[in-house]
């Protein structure tokens, strides 16, 4: 395999990775230690792979100096579809820990909730809005006034709840440490909600 074909796949895999986010060619460079001539040629080559292969429905894309992986714009109309239908979509890993975090410690910030998680949060938390099963209910004091999330009548229904104390109780060893409080709140939510 050679060296710029080794860049390529390894280029895609950060793209995938950090999704919208992107990545620049000087963070690309410093990321795989390459000099940044050999980046751009290694992407360039990537992007006109994805372009001669009919086969895929991917391609790169660079949007003001930041490199994507993006849909190919033949994908549209199977794309619009999914868009049109956002119920057909289960909830991702991510999505069902954030509305976890939302649940359990309403009303509370993104910024909050990305500190338990230890990651960025805004898609899953644009996903469990759209869905309806969070909303914002209302502003944090202090600088910034920061949107506070909470859980909506529609997340009650998909869990059979009648109001939000019948929530099952976490584990008193769930404030114990940060790092925990994320897998404890996946572990009672899973176990109670598993089968909703």
């Amino acid at each position: 395999m050679t060296k710029i074909l080794m860049l390529q796949s390894k280029i895609e895999a950060l793209l995938f990775v950090v999704g919208d986010d992107g990545l620049t060619v000087k963070q690309l460079a410093e990321l795989l230690g390459e000099q940044e001539a050999v980046i751009v040629q290694a992407i360039e080559a990537l992007s006109v792979a994805y372009e001669e292969d009919q086969a895929r429905g991917i391609t790169v894309k660079e949007m003001a100096g930041v490199y994507q992986l993006t849909t190919k714009t033949e994908q549209a109309e199977t794309i619009q579809r999914l868009v049109e239908n956002p119920t057909a979509q289960s909830l991702s890993q991510a999505s069902l820990e954030v509305l976890a975090i939302v649940a359990y410690k309403q009303p509370i910030t993104r910024i909050a909730i990305e500190d338990l998680r230890g990651v960025k949060c805004e898609k899953p938390l644009q996903t469990l809005v759209s869905k309806g099963l969070i909303k914002e209910v209302g502003r944090s004091e202090g600088t910034g006034r920061a949107i506070l999330y909470g859980t909506t009548k529609e997340f009650l229904n998909y869990f059979g709840l009648k109001n939000i104390e019948e929530m099952p109780p976490l584990p008193e060893e769930a404030a114990v440490e940060v790092e925990e409080e994320t897998d404890l709140f996946m572990t009672k939510f899973q176990e109670t909600f598993g089968d909703a």
